[in-house]
């Protein structure tokens, strides 16, 4: 079987971003995969819940999703990646 590679032992970088936002913005697992929803994107709330603690890997037409639910741009999803990159000089 086709094991996935983690980065911090996660599947994906953007987890404890989501849920912070999803928390700042007062929306349940259930809300927030109702807005995603209708925009075409199935995601239910037991995946979410795996989004958010690193255990599913996230799609970019997911990441791009959430980024316009929350209203902020996709770069914020990835800020603490991207600034551990930078601490370690790796871009």
């Amino acid at each position: 079987m086709y094991q996935c590679s983690k980065y911090n032992n996660r599947l994906n970088v953007s987890s404890k971003k989501i849920k912070e936002l999803r928390e700042k913005n007062h929306l349940s697992l259930s809300a927030l995969s109702t807005k995603l929803a209708l925009m075409g994107i199935d995601i239910s709330k037991p995946s979410l819940h795996k989004l958010e603690t690193g255990k599913r890997i996230l799609k970019d037409y997911e990441l791009y999703g959430l980024s316009h639910i929350f209203k902020v741009p996709i770069e914020e999803l990835l800020n603490d990646f991207i600034s551990e990159l930078k601490n370690e000089d790796v871009v």
